[in-house]
């Protein structure tokens, strides 16, 4: 199709400037748009929906883990998708859905009052549940799944050498808009009303960042006759990619002559792919499940609304920091050892959450999530083509994705479960850090993946 091809409606080559840097804001921006389908952005609207349609806090959790479970089993369709039809295809596709997703929820009470009608008033709470599971199945796949999974993909496609300065230079803003997000959307629905926030929302996802991605997007630079990092030489010195193993370093970009190039089935069967995934999950377990509840943990701590929403500007603060630092640290130091820095601060982290009531704890609550998640982006962006290549990256960050979105999905209802079961916050927020705790030697001390073709023999 013509209005995909990557030379319509302008050559990339011709720009003044290295075309993987529009590349990078647009990518960026997508991730940010992502925001009404991430937990963040789910969080003030919680109440609203527990009123409408009636269900308890513990029955609106599992019907986000029921949808998020959903969400997290296509996402390694997804990735193959976006391999397949492209960047600027997916982002349409991805833009569309989430756009009629938030039409969709801003009436989901009216929706499943209709299906009351027709199938009766005993089934009045299984529609309810039932609407809300399909309306969290596609905010989830279409806003966290999709639009992250192509903001990610594109930026590992761009860049090699300066893949973590760049992912350094995105996540400030990535961390910024998700920690600001709660304060933004709560004005956002008192100016607006909660119904009228999200249509809102789907207008400016619809029209603005499917219109950007399609005008903006091309899937990799030689599909445009450029190079990754805008390199000047010529492409028969290297071929396509870049290892970023070597023979001296080798958890370090850009040395070797070849790029690794496994596909999704190989790389899920080396220690190198779960010590990425484990961290990042158990960061989307654990701030899921404190974001989602953020209102209600304040207020066990006797926090008021305000004061319990005002943790994440500091957050946001200690989160833009790290992510530049940790960016740029991604060329210096292997990437074992900094995410064993993570999980050193999501051990801090998740148990001083339980805790906020104290001052000194507060603190290292900010402290922590924000160190953390400033690791996030950066590492998540940096490891798999590092160690897996670009030629099914698609694939490979859907298999990574959908990891992380399981865990987020189980957050909600393990602190939900924690609260209702054994009283409080407490006890979830402590077997998340000891879970963090445990993973953090085997992380540091997992072995680089080996090549391709050995996988493939010790899977056969």
């Amino acid at each position: 199709m013509r209005a995909l091809e990557p030379d319509f409606p302008f050559r990339p080559n011709q720009f003044p400037f290295f075309y993987g840097w529009l590349i990078l804001v647009v990518a960026t921006l997508a991730v940010l748009m992502s925001i009404p389908g991430q937990t963040m952005g789910v969080s003030v609207f919680t109440e609203p929906l527990m009123e409408v349609t009636g269900l308890s806090r513990i029955g609106l959790s599992n019907a986000y883990l029921c949808g998020t479970l959903l969400s997290g089993a296509l996402l390694p369709w997804a990735g193959s998708l976006l391999d397949r039809v492209g960047a600027r295809a997916a982002t349409l596709m991805a833009s569309a859905g989430l756009s009629v997703t938030l039409m969709y929820l801003s009436a989901v009470d009216r929706v499943a009052d209709a299906v009351i009608g027709i199938v009766g008033a005993g089934y009045a709470q299984g529609a309810f549940f039932g609407a809300m599971v399909f309306g969290f199945f596609a905010l989830r796949f279409t806003g966290q799944g999709m639009l992250t999974l192509i903001g990610r993909t594109l930026i590992g496609r761009w860049f090699d050498r300066l893949r973590g300065i760049v992912s350094g230079a995105s996540s400030p803003f990535v961390s910024l808009g998700f920690s600001m997000t709660p304060i933004l959307f709560a004005g956002w629905i008192d100016a607006s009303g909660w119904r009228g926030a999200w249509l809102e929302m789907a207008l400016v996802i619809g029209l603005g960042m499917g219109s950007l991605g399609w005008l903006v997007f091309r899937d990799s630079p030689e599909e445009c006759g450029l190079r990754m990092d805008g390199a000047p030489e010529p492409a028969a010195d290297r071929l396509p990619g870049s290892s970023e193993v070597s023979s001296l370093h080798p958890e370090l970009p850009g040395s070797a002559d070849r790029e690794p190039e496994f596909d999704r089935s190989q790389a899920v069967r080396t220690l190198m792919f779960w010590a990425i995934v484990v961290p990042l999950a158990l960061q989307g377990l654990t701030v899921t499940g404190i974001t989602f509840h953020i209102l209600d943990l304040g207020a066990e701590a006797g926090l008021g609304r305000t004061a319990t929403i005002g943790i994440f500007p500091p957050i946001a603060v200690v989160s833009v920091l790290t992510s530049i630092g940790i960016g740029w640290l991604t060329n210096h130091l292997r990437i074992q050892t900094l995410f064993a820095w993570m999980l050193v601060a999501q051990v801090v982290g998740f148990a001083s959450a339980a805790g906020l009531d104290d001052a000194g704890l507060y603190w290292a609550t900010v402290a922590g999530l924000g160190f953390s998640g400033g690791c996030f982006v950066p590492l998540s962006t940096v490891a798999i083509p590092r160690f897996f290549g670009r030629q099914h990256l698609g694939a490979i960050n859907s298999a990574m994705m959908m990891c992380i979105v399981w865990g987020s999905a189980a957050g909600p209802t393990a602190m939900a479960a924690s609260r209702d079961i054994l009283g409080s916050y407490q006890i979830g927020l402590y077997v998340c850090a000891a879970a963090s705790a445990l993973v953090l030697f085997p992380v540091l001390w997992a072995p680089l993946p080996p090549a391709p073709r050995e996988v493939r023999k010790a899977g056969d």
